[in-house]
């Protein structure tokens, strides 16, 4: 089945300035078949509204941190650390449906076979739909038990408690925007996604100092100022979706389960979602071991993670621009554009994680005084930022190559990756250097036991990863058999 025109994002233009810019803009970077023209081009078309769109994203969860840190207090912002690990834990079936829909949605694309894409977009949603239910009947009735495993300390466990229970209300707010901002990207646009990410950026700042400054309503309002954007993001990408009738089509009949499309996304999904799952609960048990540190060095692990998020966007960012490109070029058997993109991504990423590498040991000390004015938390969280940088051209490697086999449906390799650098490698090496470093200072162990952990288990990822890649076995992985397309056909 062929495709019509190629969808864009409609925009009235009746003269010129900036509505014309947009026309310009959404022609630049609107969806595009990432099987023809120069691999590079295509690779930054599509990456820059993404990593864009990304940092407006990390932008929710910085600002709800930046606001409760200055509003509120340390003990607050602290609270929100707390749930983190606990919260993507919860959320592992998420990242499986996403994983899978990405997989598929990229592969049947560029096979240009119309009608599986649009069955497996309306399975997609009817599964994230019943997961978001069973993340609330499971998770909210659990968030006790939950914090208290984490060693939630006793100073931030209400605050903790009530930003949770209000997250997971939202979950399938949550949801949708990831599975409706996955399937367009899987498409190749990234910039409707990024369009809906910066309204909602804006919208969350915009209720967060309402809510928290203005009506005094603490950790709760952060987490429902972030709901409320969440589920405006949602709409709007589930509403573009559904207007895309050239390119796929969701109707009653697509939602209804197909148990050969499920079966196929959750074999190519759930060994990200165990990945997740498996980061999630080493988190969690790394969590513990911070909570048993005391409540200053929880607020001071909060605002570097905070930090680290943005450093990470680009590594995340080039990492799923390859992965579609690989998903796409392999539908359309063109091996030998996977070949040259593979070579172009490294380049752009590798370049850019040196430069973010130099920008964080000049400006560490300043982004950390933006979540707090206590002087013992900004000397530690410095000291953090430092050790984590050099750690920043490691998961570039990792996500460039980690990227290409799943874009490739082989999603099994990062599971087992995983496995090895969290659960034998992180925690257990955080354990063992706390225990080692205790003392008057730390009775629970130093700080750098978390850090240096981190940066160790990097390391090893973008070894392991690379070793699998060059292995080869995710060439022979696609949902599409055919014979090669030589170069030029």
């Amino acid at each position: 089945m062929h495709y019509g025109k190629p969808s864009e994002i409609t925009i009235n233009v009746r003269g010129k300035g900036g509505f014309e810019l947009l026309k310009r803009i959404n022609h630049m970077f609107g969806t595009q078949d990432m099987t023809v023209g120069r691999p590079m081009s295509s690779l930054l078309k599509f990456s820059i509204p993404l990593l864009i769109g990304n940092f407006a994203q990390q932008m929710y969860s910085t600002v709800d941190s930046i606001i409760v840190g200055r509003y509120v207090g340390d003990r607050a912002l602290s609270a929100i650390g707390t749930t983190l690990p606990v919260l993507r834990l919860l959320l592992v079936l998420f990242m499986a449906i996403s994983t899978g829909t990405g997989v598929m949605v990229a592969q049947y694309f560029g096979a240009k076979d119309r009608e599986t894409l649009s069955r497996s977009v309306g399975n997609a949603m009817t599964m994230i739909f019943v997961s978001s239910l069973l993340i609330m009947a499971i998770g909210i009735p659990l968030v006790d038990s939950l914090l208290r495993l984490t060693n939630t300390p006793a100073e931030t466990f209400d605050d903790a408690r009530s930003y949770l229970v209000i997250m997971l209300w939202g979950t399938v707010f949550s949801g949708f925007y990831n599975i409706g901002s996955g399937v367009l990207r899987g498409l190749g646009n990234s910039v409707y996604p990024l369009a809906v990410l910066l309204l909602a950026s804006l919208l969350n700042v915009v209720l967060d100092i309402w809510f928290v400054a203005g009506l005094n309503m603490e950790v709760g309002g952060v987490a429902l100022a972030t709901i409320i954007s969440q589920a405006v993001s949602a709409v709007l990408c589930i509403g573009k979706l559904m207007r895309m009738k050239d390119l796929v089509d969701i109707n009653r009949s697509n939602l209804i389960p197909d148990m050969n499309l499920v079966s196929r996304l959750l074999r190519l999904g759930l060994p990200a979602g165990i990945t997740q799952a498996i980061f999630s609960m080493s988190a969690v048990f790394v969590q513990a071991l911070t909570n048993s540190m005391g409540y200053r060095v929880v607020t001071c692990t909060t605002a570097v993670m905070r930090i680290d998020g943005f450093a990470m966007l680009p590594n995340f960012t080039f990492g799923m621009a390859i992965s579609t490109f690989v998903g796409q070029n392999v539908g359309a058997n063109r091996m030998d554009r996977v070949e040259q993109g593979t070579k172009d991504i490294l380049k752009i990423s590798l370049a850019t994680s040196l430069v973010l590498v130099v920008l964080l040991l000049a400006f560490g000390k300043n982004l950390i005084c933006m979540f707090t004015t206590t002087q013992e938390i900004i000397t530690l969280g410095v000291r953090q930022i430092r050790i984590l940088s050099v750690g920043y051209v490691a998961v570039a490697i990792s996500q460039v190559f980690g990227g290409i086999m799943r874009g490739a449906g082989d999603t099994m390799p990062s599971m087992w990756i995983s496995m090895l650098t969290t659960v034998g490698i992180r925690v257990p090496l955080a354990y063992a250097w706390a225990w080692f470093t205790r003392g008057e200072a730390y009775p629970a162990g130093s700080p750098d036991a978390i850090f240096f952990s981190l940066l160790i288990s990097w390391i090893s990822g973008a070894v392991f990863n690379y070793l699998w890649y060059r292995h080869g076995t995710w060439r022979e992985k696609s949902l599409i058999s055919r014979e090669p397309v030589a170069a030029g056909e």
